[in-house]
Parts: structure tokens; C-alpha cells; sequence
């Protein structure tokens, strides 16, 4: 007679745990609502280590969190330089200490359960994963569409409304059971501000994928993009699963706002006539020509021009404050980490983005981020890139792929197998 499977030992956190995470505080931080600084932690952390892993694994066994832990201080922060409503603050939480010392502790616990069962098109707060993923993807998923005759795009930029204030802690109490989280870790919410707070909206927004092979849903947290590969003018798919989206927001407390949210066609055939216009919860949706996709413009004639001039633009500003700074005599080192942390992060910004997909990108520098990518993501089984890089832990010639134009053939994919192949 089989034995029914055991249930997983009980989640508990260690002193030598404790003690390691309040090691790594920042002293500099300020202290939550609690009054309970960093620098207290960190500085007395041989003496209150066990009490406070007495008290973690409390919280965990009994399901309970204490009250004094679960407060915080919103802090409004403007949106914009001219105020006009309560609409143009973002509400910013400071939180416990103590409380993000816990979340820490259990979020590595957390992804090692969740992350093999996590949408593979969500890229957001995931190892191996970035911004530039998700770009290149939706670029190629698009360029390699558009390579075949009598097709065209609609991509739906989607703009929620407070996403991560809307969740209901049962639902994502019950997504989670679905996971296989543990019971203690399951009853919980998704308050703004907390260290799980990115990551829990990730699994509650998992179950919202595409079901059909010509739209592709991708997520970045609650940057959510809608891409509908449309052939031979049906846009029978592409329209289902819009309404598809809304129904699930719809069921999932998820608030769509239809004023912000924008649609882009990308359509290059010479003969065209006007499409249907798209609506979202009876509301017309706008049609772009740009839009900066997470931090990317992305144009609808897929050209470059813009993000190289507005990156140039911005480089240059800064320069001036590098020159001042020069003339004042600052240290070099100075100088260099300020170079480092204003100039050259503008610069490098969506880099894998426009080093494939602008003629520049032919040179040796861009060889060298492919070889780079060959240890993270582009390795991973659970990647949605490695399709076309799979041969790459074998050490074998990638398989090239066949392009028919020069948009697809200088895109992301073909120009990183091209160049693996070289080297």
C-alpha cells in the first residue's frame, strides 16, 4: 500500500540568518514607524538576533504578523512640477526595519518555489531577466511577423490604475495555494513599499497569459503590453484576448485605465486602408506613433532616430555639469564616479536595445554583450529567448535565422547568432 505523499517540513529562519540580514543594513537608512533604526540592528545584532528570530518564527508558525510591524508612513511625492490635484502625488511607504529584514528572508524561499512556475513573458524582479529582455522580445516577435507579406502589428500599451492597491489579499491568498506556497506563507496582502510586494504582484498576475500563438502578452510587473500579430487583415484573435484581458481584470479587481492606455499600429505594406479603431470598456483607444516602452521609444515605423537623439540630448545636458564640476577642481575619482552614476547610466540605458537594432551595433563592442549573455538568461531553460540560442551550451554553430528583410535581419536575434557564429 502506498504511502500518501509527506507534506513539506515548516519554513523557519535560522539566527545565523538574522544575524547575516541585519549585518547587511545600511546604518544611513531611516528608521520606519516603529522607530527601530538600522544602525540599532546592525550595530547590536549578537544581542537581538535571537529575539528576533524567536519572533520571525513566530509570525511564520502562527500565521501572524504583530501589529506594530505591519504599519507605515505614506509619504506623498509629486508626480509632476505643477500640482494640480491629490492625483499628482505618488504615495511612497516607509515600513518597518524589522518587517523588511523578515520579507528578505523569505522572498529567496519564495522564488525558489514559485519562479519554475512563473509565466515565462513576465520579466519583471526575476534572475536573469531585465528590460532589455523584454524589449528585444517584443521587437522580434514583431520584426519576424512583419518579415512575411501582408501582415502588420497592433501592439496595446496597457495602463493600469494603482495595480499594486487594488489586489484583494484572498484572491492572491488563493493564487498562492495554486503555487504550492506553504499555508504560512500564503496568508498575506500586498501592501506598497514591502519587499514582497513586487514579487507577490508577479504571482497574482500570473494566471493572465495569451491563449492564442499570434498574441503575445508581455509583463514587466504592471507594465503589461498586448502584441497582435495580424495576417491577412483578421483581427479575430487579437480582439478575443483584449477582451479576454479585461474580463480578467475585471475578476481580479484590476482597474484598466483606458485614458492612458495607448495603441500602436506597425503596418509596412504599400497598400493599406484604415483599420477598425479598437475600444477598451466602451472608451476609444488612441493611436500613437511612439511610445517609450519601458524606456525604450519605440516608434511606429520601428527607426531609431528618436531614442539616439533624446539619449544624446540628455548625455550632453549633463556633460555640462561634469565641465563645472572639472573647473571647480574635484577630485578625479570624483569626477569619474559622477561620470559613472549620471552620464554613463543614460548612455547605456536599453544598450543590448540599440547596439543590435541601429548599424552601429556591428562592431566589436556589440560582440562582446552577446558573449556576455551567454552566462545569464540567454542559458536558461525557462528563457523565452533560448529558442533560437539553444545550441549555445553544447558549444555548436547556431542555427541561422532566415530573414527576408533588412529590419529582421538586423534585429536582436539574427545579428546576436551572426556574431556568436564569428567568434
Amino acid at each position: 500500500m502506498a504511502l500518501p505523499p509527506s507534506s513539506p517540513p515548516p519554513f523557519t529562519i535560522s539566527e545565523q540568518d538574522v544575524r547575516r540580514q541585519f549585518a547587511r543594513l545600511n546604518p544611513r537608512k531611516a528608521p520606519g514607524p516603529d522607530g527601530v533604526s538600522p544602525s540599532t540592528l546592525r550595530h547590536r545584532a549578537e544581542e537581538l538576533t535571537p529575539v528576533f528570530t524567536d519572533i520571525f518564527n513566530s509570525s511564520l508558525e502562527s500565521c501572524q504578523v504583530p501589529a506594530c510591524l505591519k504599519t507605515s508612513t505614506i509619504v506623498p511625492v509629486p508626480k509632476k512640477p505643477w500640482i494640480t490635484g491629490l492625483n499628482d502625488y505618488r504615495p511612497v511607504a516607509l515600513t518597518s526595519v524589522v518587517m523588511k529584514s523578515l520579507e528578505r528572508l523569505i522572498l529567496p524561499h519564495l522564488k525558489s518555489i514559485t519562479t519554475p512556475l512563473l509565466d515565462p513573458l513576465q520579466f519583471a524582479y526575476r534572475a536573469n531577466r531585465s528590460v532589455d529582455d523584454a524589449v528585444n522580445l517584443a521587437l522580434h516577435s514583431i520584426l519576424q511577423h512583419l518579415d512575411s507579406p501582408g501582415t502588420y502589428a497592433r501592439i496595446l500599451f496597457v495602463d493600469f490604475s494603482s495595480a499594486f492597491n487594488t489586489i484583494r489579499p484572498a484572491l492572491l491568498q488563493d493564487k498562492l495555494s495554486q503555487l504550492s506556497v506553504p499555508a504560512s506563507l500564503c496568508s498575506t496582502g500586498s501592501p506598497q513599499g514591502c519587499v514582497l510586494s513586487p514579487l507577490l504582484f508577479s504571482l497574482y498576475t500570473n494566471c493572465c497569459t495569451s491563449s492564442h500563438q499570434s498574441v503575445k502578452l508581455i509583463k514587466f510587473a504592471d507594465d503589461t503590453t498586448l502584441i497582435g500579430l495580424i495576417s491577412n487583415g483578421d483581427e479575430t484573435a487579437y480582439r478575443r484576448e483584449v477582451a479576454r484581458l479585461v474580463s480578467w481584470c475585471g475578476h481580479n479587481n484590476l482597474q484598466l485605465n483606458a485614458q492612458k492606455t495607448v495603441e500602436m499600429i506597425v503596418d509596412f505594406r504599400k497598400v493599406t486602408a484604415p483599420l477598425p479603431p479598437l475600444a477598451l470598456m466602451d472608451s476609444p483607444i488612441t493611436i500613437a506613433d511612439s511610445f517609450r516602452f519601458l524606456g525604450t521609444t519605440i516608434t511606429r515605423d520601428l527607426k531609431w532616430e528618436p531614442t539616439i537623439s533624446s539619449l544624446i540630448k540628455k548625455a550632453q545636458q549633463r556633460m555640462f555639469f561634469l565641465r563645472k564640476l572639472r573647473k571647480l577642481k574635484l577630485p578625479p575619482r570624483m569626477l569619474a564616479q559622477f561620470y559613472t552614476a549620471i552620464i554613463e547610466s543614460i548612455l547605456t540605458s536599453s544598450i543590448m536595445v540599440l547596439c543590435w537594432c541601429h548599424r552601429q551595433g556591428q562592431t566589436k563592442a556589440a560582440a562582446r554583450h552577446a558573449r556576455c549573455r551567454e552566462g545569464d538568461g540567454l542559458q536558461a531553460s525557462i528563457h523565452p529567448g533560448p529558442v533560437y540560442l539553444q545550441d549555445l551550451e553544447a558549444c555548436r554553430r547556431l542555427r541561422s535565422i532566415r530573414t527576408k528583410t533588412s529590419r529582421y535581419m538586423n534585429s536582436f536575434f539574427p545579428s546576436a547568432i551572426r556574431l556568436l557564429n564569428t567568434k
